[in-house]
């Protein structure tokens, strides 16, 4: 009888390949990109890699500001509430994102909620903070409010703590470098900003640490105003504080810990203000 053919051995199913996450890198925003740090340094933060800021970046980010200033200052204030009605819009497609990295839903819902707060009080600040005054003359006398300039901030490390300082600064016509001190939150938000038509430049976000990066922004001459909520080191903020004397900054310094949850009042925005009076003839 014929040998009946050897039979073949069963083929091995074909290990599925093992597929690698990409591991996000958080960079800086300036200028309305997403810089690396020019440093080239990066550090761990819960697992994530973040960039860190150095000097230069800081000077980068106030130059960015500062040519953004004077276009953001120009426009009405109808349409910067507009913008940053968009944000809260942004913040809301997005909630997802802040929830994976931790923020609590009620806390987005707050960070959404004073966005459209300050946004409803973009066209209506200067009738509160500016005046008709009575002159014994045949002259108007007006007082009104305009923005401080370029208003360098360190900010705290929620979200909503982080909306609670940019948001009235920008409302106003302020441009902003911002000192993140939880660097996926601030960047997450970076991302949310970037789509949110605010334009570029308006506000700038450095991740690091706040005691390499902030005396540079105290110091610097472009700089016209130093907030200074983030800061949780009390000498930290005297030392600021004096550097930022140099250069006749205004500084905006808390006195004990901040409830983001109050009521924030008009003081954020008025205390990033500047009065102009001018005088004119009446005609007769």
């Amino acid at each position: 009888m014929p040998k009946s053919a050897p039979t073949k051995a069963p083929k091995a199913a074909a290990a599925a390949p093992v597929r690698l996450s990409v591991r996000k890198t958080y960079k800086l925003y300036v200028g309305g990109t997403f810089p690396r740090s020019e440093s080239g340094r990066t550090y761990l933060v819960d697992g994530d890699n973040v960039a860190l800021a150095s000097r230069k970046d800081a000077r980068d980010a106030v130059v960015a500001a500062r040519k953004a200033q004077p276009k953001w200052a120009g426009a009405t204030a109808y349409n910067r509430g507009q913008v940053v009605y968009r944000i809260a819009e942004m913040v809301e497609a997005r909630r997802a994102e802040f929830a994976a990295l931790g923020v609590p839903a009620a806390e987005v819902d707050a960070a959404i909620d004073r966005l459209i707060w300050y946004a409803g009080w973009s066209d209506k600040i200067a009738q509160l903070a500016g005046n008709a005054n009575p002159v014994a003359g045949p002259f108007f006398n007006i007082s009104s409010p305009e923005p401080t300039g370029v208003v360098g901030v360190v900010a705290p490390a929620s979200l909503l703590g982080l909306v609670s300082v940019v948001a009235p600064a920008i409302v106003t016509g302020n441009t902003v470098v911002v000192l993140a001190a939880g660097p996926q939150v601030a960047i997450t938000l970076a991302e949310v900003l970037a789509t949110s038509d605010v334009p570029g430049g308006v506000v700038n976000i450095l991740t690091g640490h706040a005691a390499e990066t902030a005396p540079w922004l105290a110091s610097h001459d472009d700089v016209n105003a130093l907030d200074l909520t983030g800061v949780t080191d009390p000498e930290l903020a005297a030392e600021l504080e004096r550097t930022a004397s140099g250069t006749l900054k205004r500084v905006l310094r808390p006195r004990g810990k901040v409830d983001f949850t109050a009521d924030p009042g008009l003081r954020p925005m008025t205390a990033l203000l500047e009065t102009k009076t001018v005088w004119h003839p009446k005609g007769y």
